[in-house]
C-alpha cells in the first residue's frame, strides 16, 4: 500500500514537470498522476504531441538538431 502512495507522487511530480516544461496545465496533470499514476503516461504522450503540433502546425518541417 505504501508502494502505491509512493509511485503515485513520483508520477505525479513527474507529470508536473513535464507538463510545466511543455507548457500545458500542469496542476491537471499533476492531480491525474496523484489519482491514477503512470497509468497516464500514453495520454500525456499524446497529449504532449498534439500541443506540440497545435504550437508549430501540421505542415511545417521542424529539424531538431
Amino acid at each position: 500500500m505504501l508502494s502505491l502512495v509512493l509511485v503515485c507522487m513520483i508520477s505525479s511530480a513527474y507529470f508536473y514537470v513535464e507538463a510545466f516544461k511543455w507548457g500545458m496545465n500542469a496542476r491537471r496533470w499533476a492531480a491525474a498522476g496523484l489519482l491514477l499514476g503512470p497509468i497516464v503516461l500514453p495520454m500525456f504522450s499524446i497529449s504532449r504531441h498534439i500541443h506540440w503540433r497545435s504550437a508549430i502546425g501540421y505542415n511545417n518541417l521542424f529539424i531538431a538538431a
